[in-house]
């Protein structure tokens, strides 16, 4: 073993380019974003590789090579630091990564590309690059200069790198067959709904617009408050419970903890919920849907959401959420938004927003076949996070000497 400082690990540092939108048929090349990244190393390109105008020059000198790792310089969150890394193993194709980004490519002749990425990626995940970050007008930065020159690391032979690596390979490709597995099981419940509905735009069966789904009531469809109703100031330690996009995104009503007194509450009821609402977020992430189960904290909606109170003899919820989160559908709300790079809808788009709706005992037949579906893929889920547990443990284990 020898000790090297990071910088000598590396051949070349180059900086991303994110050059100009692509005009008419000029000729572009795909451009790999931070968004492309997952918390685990891996590239995720079906997030939506754009395609940007970029110098041809500029191209030829910064193009991805096969074993080039890509770090995140600018970005991140409180609670989650700059300085994600991604393995290039992409050999077709030519892509560049944008100016949030830089390409560090591996000094072969110390260090294999693979084991330079999983050292990357530990020191990452051991949270290394805290103190190697800045935080200028809200964007967390890394000096990407200072971490390589100043971090000091142990590398073994290049036979013993080539072990971990294959040991890390193997644990990471149980990961990959298990979402390989996930993923069967979304197409599986499209397709029954294909087979059973067709889609939101070919469908035999009638559309209504959504504000004729609703119960006959006056809160039936509701945006959250105006934001100067629920400043911050008011939350409390306790009481009611303030949904957000949050608990939206994750499906999961239990996250997060921000509440308000019952006099504010009282004031804000009309934006409360109950049993079998759904709540959508309108802001960005917007069409993520999440249904209110019989088990919550009773509380109302933010302004970065909407609820709807369905009529249960019109529509089922699961399958509104189902239908309203396939691809299909969420483009035809997508030309409906605005708002720029940050999607935005409102209730009133929402409202008028035309959806097929099957007589109910089909939706019910189709609701279903999905909670077989799920209950199968919450198995696989569960067993994901296990096999994601043991492989970063594993990556601890090999480079306890760093």
């Amino acid at each position: 073993m020898k000790n090297y400082k990071m910088i000598d690990l590396v051949s070349q540092v180059i900086n991303g380019e994110w050059g100009e939108e692509v005009v008419h048929n000029s000729p572009s090349v795909k451009v790999i974003r931070s968004t492309n990244f997952t918390n685990v190393g891996q590239l995720n390109l079906e997030k939506g590789v754009v395609s940007r105008s970029i110098n041809q020059t500029k191209v030829l000198k910064k193009r991805l090579e096969f074993g080039d790792t890509i770090i995140e310089k600018s970005g991140g969150s409180p609670g989650q630091p700059v300085g994600r890394v991604v393995f290039f193993d992409i050999n077709e194709d030519t892509f560049l990564c944008n100016n949030f980004t830089s390409i560090l490519r591996p000094n072969t002749e110390i260090v294999d590309s693979k084991y330079f990425f999983y050292l990357l990626f530990n020191s990452y995940r051991q949270r290394k690059v805290m103190r190697f970050q800045n935080n200028t007008t809200g964007i967390i930065n890394l000096k990407l200069e200072q971490y390589l020159r100043g971090s000091e690391v142990v590398i073994p032979s290049k036979i013993v790198q080539r072990k971990i690596v294959e040991i890390l390979d193997a644990a990471f490709l149980l990961i990959q067959k298990r979402q390989s597995q996930i993923k069967v099981l979304d197409e599986l419940a499209q397709s029954i709904f294909a087979g059973m509905f067709g889609s939101n735009i070919t469908s035999k069966y009638q559309k209504f617009q959504i504000d004729k789904l609703a119960i006959n009531s006056k809160n039936a469809i509701k945006a959250g408050p105006f934001g100067s109703s629920l400043k911050k100031e008011f939350y409390v330690l306790e009481g009611y419970k303030v949904y957000g996009q949050e608990q939206v995104i994750r499906d999961d009503l239990s996250y997060g903890n921000y509440y308000i007194n019952e006099a504010k509450y009282k004031q804000l009821e009309s934006c409360s919920i109950k049993e079998n609402d759904i709540l959508i977020s309108l802001v960005g992430t917007f069409g993520k849907i999440c249904i209110v189960p019989s088990v919550f904290e009773p509380g109302i909606i933010n302004p970065r959401l909407m609820k709807i109170s369905p009529d249960l003899n019109k529509i089922h919820p699961k399958f509104f959420k189902f239908l309203m989160s396939l691809p299909s559908t969420l483009s035809q709300i997508t030309t409906q938004s605005h708002g720029g790079t940050m999607g935005i809808v409102n209730v009133g788009i929402m409202k008028n927003f035309k959806i097929i709706v099957p007589p109910i005992e089909l939706q019910q037949k189709f609701v279903r076949e999905l909670e077989m579906i799920d209950y199968q893929k919450k198995i696989m889920e569960n067993s994901l996070c296990e096999l994601e547990k043991l492989y970063i443990s594993q990556l601890q284990k090999s480079f306890k000497e760093n």
